[in-house]
């Protein structure tokens, strides 16, 4: 099971990460987001997969962010186009985030199968995520259209419930932590982020 710890903006925060046995690093460059990382980071020594998370950004702003912090994805987790997320793929490998309503249709993920690497899905919010509420993760049960990672209001007692979709559903890549193992927005607590990776994994 990957883990991907998102909304990283601290650099001593970020090297405790990058000691332990998560996956990805998310880095959020949407700058309405309290996680927002408006600094400049040398992230040459960072041993895990890097991922920058976009929000309707322009392709030349997010092609500078690949390039200065050396992104291994890119996440589109706005109102993108497949032909937009299409064109990234040149550059970087693409996640494609979907924000998960009552009434969201899982039809429109269809068009995007064939111009991203992953999908994500998140609990719809204004806020365009980090909003820690869950959404219905039973409708992710016969989902198998492309492997996909699960987000949205995941904590340590959701692990069960985890393990339970992926004994169901083997597109069920892995999952994507943020604000239930913060200690404030954007800075992880590494002793909890710990414990669940030694349920999970």
């Amino acid at each position: 099971m990957i883990v991907k710890v998102c909304g990283l903006k601290e650099m001593n925060n970020i090297n405790q990460l990058n000691k332990i046995d998560i996956d990805l690093m998310g880095f959020i460059f949407y700058n309405k987001s309290s996680r927002f990382i408006d600094l400049e980071i040398n992230t040459s020594h960072i041993k895990k997969k890097k991922v920058g998370v976009f929000v309707n950004e322009s392709l030349e702003n997010i092609k500078k962010k690949i390039k200065n912090y050396n992104l291994n994805y890119v996440q589109l987790h706005g109102d993108e186009t497949p032909k937009f997320s299409e064109k990234l793929m040149n550059y970087c490998k693409v996640i494609k985030a979907f924000r998960i309503s009552e009434n969201f249709d899982f039809d429109i993920t269809n068009q995007y199968t064939d111009c991203c690497d992953l999908f994500l899905f998140d609990t719809f919010s204004k806020n365009f995520g980090g909003s820690g509420k869950k959404f219905d993760w039973k409708r992710l049960k016969g989902f198998n259209k492309k492997k996909f990672l699960l987000s949205g209001g995941i904590d340590i007692n959701s692990v069960d419930e985890i393990n339970n979709i992926k004994n169901e559903n083997d597109f069920l890549l892995g999952i994507d932590i943020n604000s239930k193992f913060e200690i404030s927005p954007g800075i992880k607590d590494v002793k909890k982020v710990n414990m669940f990776l030694k349920k999970i994994k």
